[in-house]
């Protein structure tokens, strides 16, 4: 890391400090006085440290105990211009602390029947780890349907998966390892992606739209797998959309990636529509399939949610009903990539219905 980025760092970390260090050396400077201007400012300060403690015990639980790796996180995501960087992290916490985020892992999606409808309905799983301690994450692009509850459940599912990965994957695979380990990896299949894929951009991206406000820079490299035709097409139109340090993430790998993600993981960790050209995101042995209810991962992070909630409130029942988030409006990059899919796809549909409408023509030789 230069010079440069160190600089950034202490910026930023010195920006982070500075409200509550402030406060304090004035309260140890005033706390004898009678002056009553000083006896307002005091008001006022308690009130700035009941907004502020909230804040600061969020801030803990987004960072872990990895502060500096943190604070590299956000100014990545501004391009190292530390106050934007300060600006949005700061955002973030409020936006925690509003939606108390920080308790939506004592949140469980009940019942277990509809708990299972989400799992069904929003592909995602964890298939293992790198062989550099990275957790490996599978997403089901083209075969999630997000039809079987409302957009506030999938939200809801999304938000538990990133923290209990932020919160319980990560400082465990770090304390394995002894080094910090704060990004992970997805692999993205894109079996089954079709032209139906406009009723979900909406939702695809508020998800993505919350991710990139609050979640930045957690993935260290997206690889895209068994990508049809008409993926090609929305790429082509996408990619020039994207930042360059999001476009070095991505890597588009031929058929089902096995060959090269076996570069970089066992095979144990390979997700199951990678074990075979052609398996796509199909449920094989539930074992296998990191998307099922039945996987560990998600029986450990469902048993893990019920324990919190049992702790949380252990003389009253689950309640049933979503955990609501405050959906962020996208930003105009999001706008932009999500209007360019959807008329790319408009256009793909208008071809296909083209290409049907003539077929069985019989044009004649003169």
């Amino acid at each position: 890391m230069g010079i440069v980025s160190q600089e950034a760092i202490l910026e930023l970390q010195a920006l982070m400090d500075s409200g509550l260090l402030s406060l304090f050396s004035f309260f140890l400077g005033t706390r004898n006085s009678t002056d009553p201007k000083i006896s307002d400012f005091f008001h006022g300060y308690f009130h700035v440290m009941a907004v502020e403690e909230p804040l600061n015990i969020t801030f803990q639980n987004v960072h872990q105990g990895f502060r500096a790796e943190t604070l590299v996180r956000f100014l990545k995501a501004r391009e190292w211009n530390v106050a934007k960087a300060h600006k949005m992290l700061v955002d973030c916490l409020h936006w925690r602390v509003q939606n108390t985020i920080d308790d939506i892992l004592a949140k469980p999606i009940v019942p277990t029947e509809l708990y299972g409808a989400v799992r069904d309905s929003q592909l995602i799983g964890m298939s293992g780890y790198s062989r550099e301690g990275l957790p490996v994450f599978a997403i089901g692009v083209g075969l999630s349907t997000f039809d079987k509850a409302s957009v506030h459940y999938y939200v809801q599912s999304h938000i538990q998966i990133n923290e209990y990965r932020d919160c319980v994957i990560l400082p465990s695979a770090s304390k394995k390892h002894g080094r910090p380990i704060t990004t992970c990896i997805k692999v993205l299949d894109m079996t089954g992606l079709k032209l139906s894929a406009l009723s979900k951009i909406k939702l695809l991206t508020i998800i993505s739209t919350i991710d990139d406000l609050n979640y930045p820079e957690k993935t260290n490299t997206y690889y895209i797998v068994n990508a049809p035709y008409i993926f090609s097409a929305c790429w082509k139109v996408v990619k020039p959309l994207l930042q360059e340090r999001t476009r070095k993430k991505i890597q588009v790998l031929p058929g089902c990636g096995r060959d090269e993600l076996l570069k970089i993981m066992d095979i144990a960790s390979l997700p199951h529509f990678c074990r075979k050209d052609g398996s796509g995101s199909s449920r094989n042995s539930e074992n296998e399939n990191c998307f099922s209810l039945d996987h560990p991962f998600h029986q450990q992070l469902y048993n893990y949610i019920k324990q919190q909630s049992l702790i949380t409130e252990p003389a009253q029942p689950i309640k049933q009903g979503s955990f609501h988030v405050n959906l962020p409006e996208p930003a105009a990059e999001e706008t932009e990539i999500a209007k360019s899919l959807e008329s790319e796809l408009q256009k793909f549909e208008k071809g296909n219905m083209l290409s049907k409408s003539t077929d069985g023509i019989k044009i004649d030789d003169d």
